[in-house]
């Protein structure tokens, strides 16, 4: 799939197996990577994203890979990718293009803003940290690795019904609405 774009955004497109199918010379100018050295690789190999705190959230069988994979629209995730002088702080925005049986995932990236520097301005902005169980703080750790509940059950030796309670058990308790927020909240109050 010898995909090209006509863009001077920095950009890459990955298929369905997270394999980077293009990059473009904007996405060398921004990382330091070729494209000779991201073409065929695992996006999150060549990416290393982690969040602001310096969790990972660039894995195999990420959450936002698997959400934009089914189509869902997603707001930009900011994160710290590899690049040549070390990290680089950049929002990627994922878009997903579909031909019949064909799909491929576009992503933007761009500079970001840095982080807010008063952390206590953004823990007053949360409000109280919500009360979980320990067994719900296990549940949403997985979740944050992006294991599906099937596999969380078997993990824990659970239903897969019970375990797909305590997801919608952390959803209320988070006040979110996607396990997606729900990684992003907890990863703002420091719960993983």
């Amino acid at each position: 799939m010898g995909l090209t774009f006509s863009t001077a955004a920095p950009l890459f497109a990955y298929d369905d197996e997270s394999r980077i199918v293009s990059w473009n010379e904007a996405a060398e100018e921004l990382t330091g990577t070729t494209a000779a050295e991201a073409l065929g690789a695992p996006c999150w190999v060549v990416l290393c994203g982690v969040d602001d705190a310096g969790h990972v959230i660039c894995h195999q069988g990420c959450g936002r890979g698997r959400l934009v994979r089914k189509g869902c629209p997603l707001p930009a995730q900011v994160m710290h990718i590899r690049a040549r002088d070390g990290r680089r702080r950049v929002a990627v925005e994922s878009v997903t293009a579909n031909d019949h049986d064909e799909h491929v995932y576009i992503n933007l990236m761009r500079d970001a803003p840095p982080p807010v520097a008063d952390e206590q301005a953004a823990s007053d902005e949360l409000g109280p940290t919500p009360r979980l169980t320990p067994r719900q703080l296990e549940v949403l750790g997985l979740i944050a690795q992006g294991v599906v509940a099937r596999e969380i059950a078997r993990r824990l030796f659970l239903t897969e019904t019970t375990v797909r309670n305590h997801i919608r058990a952390l959803l209320v308790e988070l006040r979110v609405h996607s396990q997606l927020e729900a990684v992003y909240v907890a990863r703002r109050y420091g719960l993983v």
